[in-house]
C-alpha cells in the first residue's frame, strides 16, 4: 500500500533506524494488508517458515527460482525479523554506508530496503539502483521509498540486466546475499566490471548453513567457497574501517 510521503522524515540515520527501523513494522503489515498483532505474531517464526520453503538439496542453479518465485513474501517477514533483531548490528552497517556511500549507488539483493533507504536519503547520494530478484522485495522497498519521500532517489530493478542501470556504480553495497547464490565468485567479477575505478564495495557473506541447519538456502560448498576467497583477493583490495563488524569495504586491486 503505498500512501503520500510521510511528514518529518528527513535524513534516515542510525538513530531512527535503530527506534523503528524506519518504520519497518508499520511499512511492511501495509504492504502484506495484515494487522500489527498478526505481523508481531509471524515476525519470531519467519525464519524457519523460510527454511521449511527450501526443498532441500537442489541444484545451485536453482537458487534464482527460490528466492524469485517459491519464497513469495516469506522473505520479507524473514528479512524484517533480521533486522529489528539485530538492529545494533544492522545500525553499524549503516554507520559504515554512511562514511562510503556516494554518487550511484548500487544495492545488489537489498531485501527489505534499509540500506537503500539510508543511502538514498544520504545527500552525497546521487541515486540508489535497487536490485532484488524477489518481485515483492522490489515491491514494498518501492512503496516504502514513496512513503519516506525519496522515490526521485530510489529505483528498483530485477537484475543487473536491466538497461536502465548504470554501467558503472560509485558505491557498490552487497549485504547478506553472496552465500545465497550460486556462483559468489562469479558475481565479484561482475561486481569488479561495474564497480567504478575510485569505486568502493561494502561486502559480506555467511557460507554456513547453521550449526542445526537453520539456514539450508545458505551456500557452503568448500570448493566454492575457495574460488570466492581467490577471487577476491585477485580483484579487489580491503579498505580499512574501524567498526567490528563482519562487513568489509574493498576498492578494486
Amino acid at each position: 500500500m503505498v500512501t503520500a510521503a510521510e511528514p518529518g522524515q528527513g535524513t534516515l540515520g542510525v538513530e531512527r533506524f535503530l527506534a523503528d527501523g524506519f518504520a519497518l513494522r508499520q511499512h511492511l503489515a501495509d504492504y502484506l494488508a495484515i494487522d500489527a498483532a498478526e505481523l508481531e505474531r509471524r515476525l519470531p517464526t519467519s525464519t524457519a517458515e523460510l527454511a521449511a520453503l527450501h526443498p532441500g538439496a537442489f541444484e545451485l542453479e536453482q537458487a534464482g527460482r527460490f528466492y524469485e518465485d517459491t519464497v513469495g513474501t516469506a522473505h520479507l517477514l524473514e528479512l524484517a525479523a533480521w533486522h529489528l533483531g539485530s538492529a545494533d548490528y544492522i545500525a553499524d552497517t549503516l554507520r559504515l554506508q554512511q562514511s562510503f556511500a556516494q554518487g550511484h549507488v548500487l544495492d545488489f539483493g537489498g531485501g527489505i530496503g534499509s540500506h537503500a533507504l539510508a543511502a538514498a536519503a544520504l545527500p552525497q547520494v546521487e541515486r540508489v539502483w535497487f536490485v532484488d530478484l524477489n518481485p515483492h522485495n522490489r515491491a514494498c522497498v518501492e512503496a516504502r521509498a514513496a512513503r519516506l519521500g525519496l522515490a526521485a532517489k530510489l529505483s528498483c530493478h530485477r537484475d543487473l540486466q536491466d538497461g536502465r542501470l548504470p554501467q558503472r556504480f560509485d558505491t557498490l553495497v552487497c549485504l547478506d546475499v553472496l552465500e545465497h547464490l550460486p556462483d559468489p565468485a562469479g558475481q565479484l567479477e561482475l561486481f569488479a566490471e561495474r564497480l567504478s575505478p575510485a569505486g568502493t564495495a561494502l561486502l559480506n557473506w555467511y557460507f554456513f548453513k547453521g550449526h542445526r541447519g537453520e539456514y539450508p538456502f545458505h551456500l557452503d560448498d568448500p570448493v566454492l567457497v575457495e574460488r570466492f576467497f581467490r577471487t577476491l583477493q585477485s580483484r579487489f583490495l580491503e579498505v580499512f574501517h574501524p567498526f567490528l563488524i563482519t562487513t568489509r569495504a574493498y576498492r578494486l586491486a
